[in-house]
């Protein structure tokens, strides 16, 4: 069974630890050079199989007209408030000698020249989105080739030559395009940073120990470095996500330190009862490692679901993250029992106690847990479960409406896309935002690209650029280039609002359903929607159409693993509809904040945003996934309990207080953890950070210090009822045993509640 080979690979990995250790490092040293040896960047590709925006894209690769690959634009205007370039002559002197510059950069296909165009058709220029009407403001749009033969070098090379000409040129200069969307550093590195201090701070404060407080840190850093490096790699064979790498370390944080806090724990508890180090471990390993195993298993499982979307970047990315928890896990049952057998009695908790019973191996150790090891911190907890168990009704329902309170401001979710003038005001990108608003409109930010096959009826072409231009939501339409090899024509046209304001998905709709079909009318040309703003749009309605499906999995997949686990029918139920609680007051707190900007500011968000098209599905998969350890790890001391004592109420008040500690604590770290990446500078980030804290913050308090022991002891002894005919037919599960402790200490099995 699970916990005998996770006892036999504790206890193993305790006597023998340098070589444990010394296989880690060989493992993480091999997978960083594997990085960076084979690894490759990583990509957004925002599409997916069937929607338009996608026909597009293969239309206008077809047509080679250079709109598939790359761009970046120069914004500039001249230092002095009142000079323009369309009478200046110094400041369009320094515009083309900016924009001659820019052309000689390597991999640069080509750039627009607002001077020269201001020279030879004067107005055309600006009504062609060179420069602005008030001849204030300029763009030079730069064409980069496909993604796969660029790198960052490329946007360094941009940016030192902006640097560069800001000392030279009388103009200000800011800069932005997918370039730097894609070749940016990620958020993270501080955010990494702030987690691990904060976490180890915690730790020490919970066990008063710096040997035990880093144990649980150096795994987590040895998994995140492997997991990191094997993320790298995989972005080498396809295209991950630029996020994920930022998940990836978020989740693999969090999850690694509490995985290591459950496991560390218990062995102290062993420890404190007279276990030598080597088998204190073992077993630590045998009985809190088999609901880690458990709970990282979900997570891996529930993100792995996000398949269902039918969008690849999503699947890849959930790949990528599961990575790195599967990575987690594996370290939580090896490496870490290396650690805990290193550091020998050294993380024996001081005391009479423990002195006493260093030598002394109980023969019962499932009723002799050390009596008094933790007793002072679980007074308290255990003071307060009572509490909760005899008034259980009022909690129930007060914790309950609180959180459909919380959950209410979901009915305004509204998804899209961030741009850049969610950014902050210190980034380049940001200005070059604002600067281009202010001088051409929002909706240059975000232009539209119509892809044409005109095959069969040559003036369709005209008809499609009068019906666009025509429409209330278009503010002009570019010159229409033509592919002289394919005849595919491509328009570039300009939105009256910005990409992420709902009006602009409302256009791209609306030219979709009435404005291009009634051009077309029912001959053989067809024109399809792209650009950045309408593949966003596309991926959103895919990942909006498909949530119900993928959360339907997700609870199945949960309840029936929960109900093989605890041989239950009432408690995976209750799990089921607890967690959707709790994260359906995540998803209300983070439309309050980033839709509406309740407490904005206080993360750093300037300017209100519609929440990312993928972020909700992302979220529920992990966040189910995470709510699980919580719930196995607590339900499993309960049920504990249960088997020895047989009576629900007390095995409620000692499950809960017995974990109750552990639990805020890991709660408090994982956070923590997240929080330092809600104060990055995407929007994205703050929205993965927020959201992941915000939902463990009320899982672990208001679901678990007060739901679930309010409801399990309205529910009584039902909470462990089974049909009879059931329990004959499910397997024996990973978690299922009649005592944690029982296949290590000979106890015999209590007998399960089922329908007789």
């Amino acid at each position: 069974m699970l916990s005998k080979a996770l006892l036999r690979v504790g206890a193993s990995a305790a006597r023998h630890p340098w070589r444990v250790i010394a296989a880690w490092l060989i493992a993480a040293t091999l997978a960083v050079l594997a990085a960076v040896t084979v690894g490759g960047r990583t990509a957004d590709s925002m599409t997916a199989p069937g929607l338009d925006s996608g026909r597009a894209a293969e239309l206008i690769e077809r047509a080679g007209t250079g709109q598939e690959g790359m761009t970046a634009q120069v914004v500039v205007t001249p230092l002095d408030g009142g000079a323009t370039f369309l009478d200046h002559g110094s400041a369009r002197t320094a515009l083309a000698r900016l924009q001659d510059e820019v052309r000689r950069l390597p991999h640069v296909l080509g750039t627009t020249d607002p001077a020269r165009a201001l020279d030879t058709v004067g107005d055309t220029a600006v009504r062609g989105g060179l420069v602005s009407a008030d001849g204030r403001i300029a763009i030079v749009r730069v064409q980069y080739p496909d993604q796969s033969r660029l790198s960052a070098k490329d946007l360094h090379a941009l940016v030192d030559l902006g640097d560069q000409l800001r000392g030279e040129l009388p103009l200000r200069i800011e800069m932005g395009g997918n370039l730097f969307y894609v070749f940016s550093d990620p958020d993270g590195g501080a955010s990494e940073l702030i987690g691990l201090l904060a976490a180890a701070a915690i730790l020490f404060l919970a066990f008063g120990s710096l040997v035990a407080a880093a144990l649980p840190i150096g795994m987590a850093v040895f998994g995140l470095t492997v997991g990191v490096a094997t993320m790298t790699v995989l972005a080498g064979m396809t295209d991950v996500p630029t996020f994920a790498p930022v998940l990836g370390s978020m989740v693999g944080l969090g999850v690694g330190i509490d995985y290591a806090l459950f496991v560390l724990a218990r062995h102290r508890e062993y420890l404190a009862c007279g276990l030598d180090p080597h088998e204190a471990a073992g077993r630590a390993v045998a009985t809190a490692g088999r609901p880690v195993v458990f709970a990282g298993g979900t997570v891996v499982v529930s993100i792995l679901g996000l398949a269902v979307a039918n969008v690849p970047f999503m699947t890849v990315g959930g790949i990528a993250v599961s990575i790195v928890v599967l990575i987690m896990v594996v370290a939580s049952v090896t490496l870490l029992p290396a650690f805990l057998g290193a550091a020998g009695m050294r993380l024996a908790r001081a005391g009479r106690t423990g002195r006493a019973l260093q030598r002394r191996k109980p023969a019962r150790l499932a009723q002799r847990r050390d009596p008094a090891a933790g007793a002072a911190h679980a007074a308290g907890w255990r003071r307060w479960i009572g509490h909760v168990s005899r008034h259980p009704v009022p909690y129930a329902v007060g914790a309950a409406g609180l959180l459909l309170t919380a959950t209410l401001p979901v009915l305004g979710l509204r998804v899209g896309l961030p741009d850049d003038g969610s950014l902050p005001h210190s980034r380049t990108e940001r200005r070059a935002y604002d600067l281009v608003a202010e001088g051409f409109g929002p909706g240059t930010n975000g232009p539209l690209v119509i892809a044409a096959d005109p095959t069969g009826d040559p003036g369709v072409l005209d008809r499609l650029v009068g019906a666009v231009a025509a429409d209330p939501g278009i503010a002009s339409v570019a010159p229409t280039h033509i592919d002289r090899a394919t005849g595919i024509a491509t328009l570039v046209v300009f939105p009256t609002t910005s990409p992420q304001d709902k009006a602009t998905a409302d256009t791209i709709a609306r030219l979709r359903t009435d404005v291009l079909p009634t051009a077309i009318g029912h001959g053989p040309a067809r024109a399809h929607v792209g650009g950045a703003a309408a593949s966003l749009s596309d991926v959103g309605q895919r990942t909006s159409q498909r949530l119900p499906v993928f959360v339907a999995a997700v609870l199945a997949m949960s309840f029936l693993l929960l109900m093989l686990v605890f041989r239950s029918i009432l408690v995976p139920l209750k799990a089921v509809l607890l967690n959707l609680l709790s994260i359906g007051a995540a998803y209300g707190i983070m439309v309050a904040v980033f839709q509406w900007g309740w407490g904005g500011a206080l993360i750093g968000l300037e300017a209100t945003v519609p929440i990312v098209s993928f972020i909700p599905m992302f979220l529920f998969a992990i966040l189910f996934g995470l709510s699980m350890d919580y719930e196995v790890f607590l339900l499993s001391r309960v049920r504990e309990e249960y088997l020895r004592t047989g009576d629900n109420g007390t095995a409620i008040v000692e499950g809960v207080s017995g974990t109750a500690r552990i639990i805020t604590s890991a709660a408090l770290i994982m956070v923590t953890v997240f929080l330092s990446f809600a104060v990055a500078d995407d929007p994205s980030t703050k929205m993965f950070g927020l959201g992941l804290a915000t939902a463990i913050f009320i899982d672990a308090t208001v679901v678990r210090m007060v739901l679930v022991p309010a409801t399990m002891t309205l529910l009584g002894r039902t909470n462990w009822w089974l049909p009879k005919w059931l329990d004959r037919m499910l397997p024996r599960g990973p978690v299922d045993t009649d005592d944690t402790d029982a296949e290590s200490t000979g106890e015999a099995p209590r007998p399960r509640l089922v329908d007789r």
